[in-house]
């Protein structure tokens, strides 16, 4: 974490996350900077490594790919997987966690004729399990610097018949 991080440069990175195009003189209206303060301060951030890029958040449905879904992945040869992984441009986001699977990739596919061709890929590397995204309650949301918090936890109360 970079403790270096002020309540103004907090407001840059919320602005910046809703609105990348924003300009300097806006953005330096809007968190009561001046624009080379502000150009100055970004330019910090992205030396820093906070900001590592901007980008355009595209609608997937208007691109063609009428379903959206996760495919949780069991336990596979590491390189295997990367290979598959670079091989395949459907896979919008892949992680490797902790847990049963080894591997959750989110993936946009045109139709589960796509969707059953993607499967396949990866079936043959380990188990598999699929779901169908519905629809996002979330996506993108902005994120703040994250706080220490410097007061111990309070102990839980023990309430009758819980005692341990």
């Amino acid at each position: 974490m970079i403790d270096a991080l002020d309540h103004h440069d907090s407001r840059i990175l919320a602005e910046l996350q809703a609105d990348a195009r924003l300009s300097m003189a806006e953005l330096g209206r809007r968190v009561f900077l001046s624009q080379p303060a502000v150009t100055e301060r970004v330019r910090k951030l992205e030396a820093l490594g906070v900001i590592t890029g901007y980008r355009a958040v595209v609608d997937s449905a208007k691109l063609g790919y009428a379903i959206r879904g996760v495919i949780r992945v069991g336990r596979c040869d590491e390189p295997r997987m990367r290979r598959a992984i670079e091989a395949s441009p459907e896979v919008l986001t892949a992680y490797n966690v902790t847990g049963e699977d080894s591997w959750i990739l989110e993936i946009a596919v045109r139709d589960v004729a796509h969707l059953e061709q993607v499967l396949q890929r990866y079936c043959a590397l380990s188990e598999t399990s699929t779901a169908i995204i519905l629809r996002s309650l979330r996506e993108h949301a902005p994120l703040r610097p994250a706080m220490q918090d410097l007061t111990p936890a309070e102990p839980a109360p023990v309430l009758k018949g819980n005692r341990a």
